[in-house]
């Protein structure tokens, strides 16, 4: 099941703006090691999914994974070979806003810095955008 949120104020909304740097989340807060998004984009509610997946295989139970971005924004989408107008398409997926600087994915717990940099980097694979492989001390 994708993530999505419970409800919303609104069905559906305009796509907006990624115009500037993250304002928040920046930083690695719950583990010792994260991902760090270098690109604007929309991250869907499968793509998070595809990485927590990634991550959980990789390290076989062991170790802690946060999810540090949560897709609140509904894309709409219109059917196949529909005419122009008669308003707008239904809601298709949910997608998370990322900016520059924003820390998706956090894990922690007993995993060596190799394997954390191993597991973020087959997850990153699965996102659309160009990340870096950030650690607790360092920062932008």
């Amino acid at each position: 099941m994708a993530l999505m949120p419970k409800r919303t104020k609104y069905r559906k909304t305009q796509k907006g703006h990624t115009t500037g740097l993250s304002k928040a989340g920046n930083f690695v807060h719950f583990g010792d090691f994260g991902i760090q998004a270098l690109e604007r984009g929309w991250i869907t509610s499968q793509q998070i999914e595809a990485c927590r997946v990634t991550i959980n295989r990789f390290f076989q139970r062991k170790g802690k994974v946060w999810i540090r971005i949560f897709p609140h924004k509904p894309v709409s989408k219109k059917p196949a070979e529909v005419r122009m107008g008669k308003g707008k398409g239904a809601v298709d997926h949910w997608v998370a806003v990322v900016r520059p600087g924003r820390i998706m994915f956090e894990v922690g717990g007993n995993v060596t810095p190799v394997e954390a940099q191993t597991a973020m980097r087959l997850a990153a694979a699965k996102l659309g955008i160009r990340t870096r492989f950030v650690t607790r001390l360092q920062h932008v």
